[in-house]
């Protein structure tokens, strides 16, 4: 039985990091998704540009968060429906079909000329690509490390968090050397490629898999996975009720500033009297550190449940939350102030998916953990049609997206309520 606890030839327990690698880049791809709010502004006067029969293209805010709520919630309702595929065909292949369909999404998003043509060509394929591949690396990565599963399956989550960082600046040069329309195809073609060979690398450990020499830490037997309930089951436990609400309000709040990033900035950069060429630039910058802010959350927040179990971290994180929206409600006219709120804001939408893949295998087990987290996950669909509905509404409706802090504080001090009382459910005799 050695020769299944190696990979390519390595003893596992050092040759497990190269599929959490693989996993990463992986989700440096998927995660390009968090460049929307770059990708809208250029994409949006594309629109708004005369068309060859004289008229004009008028676009609200709503529509224009439209593409951006489809893709995520397509990708969240196709995720919870991969998961006895994963398992049934092993992660590798269902990772490669996902790269076509993302790849695909990107590039045919090239041919869009509204909102609407484009929440097709760009959120239904791109979305159901990302949907198809996103549990691959996290099924992957969580049996391989059983032994630090938070800090691991943050690790491989942190390219998603962190792909903004990258995508956004090739967003910009991309879009002014070659076009919009060649930008969705170039990246297109790139995802795909990268997405593809990384896919190769995805392999599952045999069932009961354990390092050498590891055993569960007593003292940490609320968070050990004592439990293995199957989907089934998991929907009658008070557990999943409260990971789910807190999941919801989560990603709700980050997915939000993710949607309206620059365009918050431009409107503190006006109340603050700095014209939008001054700034353009340098928010499509700032995308880079809070990239960083939402990678590096996913690893911290992971070390965070594995050490302070999920109840206490989800109570920190909201009350951080509550936090960056009372300092951006009340200084509407600052840029650091506004830097500082969507920093914290970032960083937490990458704890939250952090939190909740590792919550739930803590709470509910891994034997049956992708088809559980995938139904967990689809609070992450609502909290985007929640989120970027309440962002959309608020523009519309008050002329200003910071309007809107206000709804997401309360929403915060809700889930900091249900976090306070979140519970691991009780073990089976």
């Amino acid at each position: 039985m050695q020769e299944f606890h190696k990979i390519l030839g390595v003893k596992a327990e050092m040759g497990r990091w190269l599929p959490l690698a693989a996993g990463l880049i992986i989700m440096l791809c998927l995660g390009a998704i968090y460049a929307y709010s770059v990708v809208a502004v250029p994409l949006r006067k594309v629109f708004e540009a005369s068309h060859p029969e004289g008229y004009s293209l008028k676009v609200t805010a709503t529509e224009m968060q439209s593409p951006f709520i489809v893709f995520l919630l397509v990708f969240a309702l196709t995720m919870p429906l991969m998961g006895k595929y994963i398992d049934k065909y092993g992660p590798r292949k269902v990772a490669i079909l996902g790269a076509i369909f993302v790849g695909l999404g990107w590039f045919s998003a090239s041919f869009a000329n509204s909102p609407i043509t484009l929440a097709f060509l760009y959120g239904v394929i791109g979305g159901l690509g990302v949907g198809i591949t996103y549990n691959c690396p996290i099924v992957t990565t969580a049996r391989w490390f059983p032994d630090k599963r938070g800090l691991a399956v943050g690790l491989t989550l942190l390219g998603f968090g962190f792909s903004a960082a990258i995508v956004s600046p090739l967003v910009d040069f991309l879009a002014a050397n070659f076009g919009v329309r060649a930008m969705f195809q170039i990246l297109g073609i790139v995802f795909f490629f990268f997405m593809f060979i990384s896919a190769l690398f995805l392999r599952l450990p045999p069932a009961d898999w354990k390092p050498a020499g590891w055993k569960p830490n007593p003292k940490n037997a609320a968070s050990a996975t004592r439990n293995e309930l199957t989907r089934n089951e998991i929907v009658k436990t008070g557990s999943f009720y409260a990971l789910w609400i807190c999941y919801t309000v989560g990603t709700l709040t980050g997915l939000m500033a993710i949607g309206v990033s620059k365009s918050v900035g431009l409107e503190v950069a006006a109340n603050a009297g700095i014209s939008e060429t001054e700034t353009s630039a340098l928010l499509t910058t700032l995308i880079i550190p809070f990239a960083c802010c939402n990678g590096f959350g996913r690893p911290l927040f992971g070390w965070m449940t594995d050490k302070l179990a999920p109840r206490k971290t989800a109570v920190i994180s909201f009350l951080l939350i509550i936090l960056a929206s009372l300092l951006i409600s009340t200084n509407i006219t600052s840029i650091s102030a506004y830097i500082i709120a969507f920093a914290i804001l970032w960083l937490n939408l990458g704890g939250w998916l952090a939190i909740a893949p590792a919550s739930t295998a803590n709470f509910f087990g891994t034997k049956d953990y992708s088809r559980n987290y995938g139904l967990v996950f689809t609070a992450y669909g609502a909290g985007a049609v929640i989120g970027n509905i309440l962002a959309g509404q608020a523009k519309d409706m008050f002329g200003t997206y910071l309007m809107v802090f206000p709804y997401i504080m309360v929403l915060a001090l809700l889930g900091t309520i249900v976090a306070a009382a979140m519970k691991p459910p009780k073990v089976s005799s």
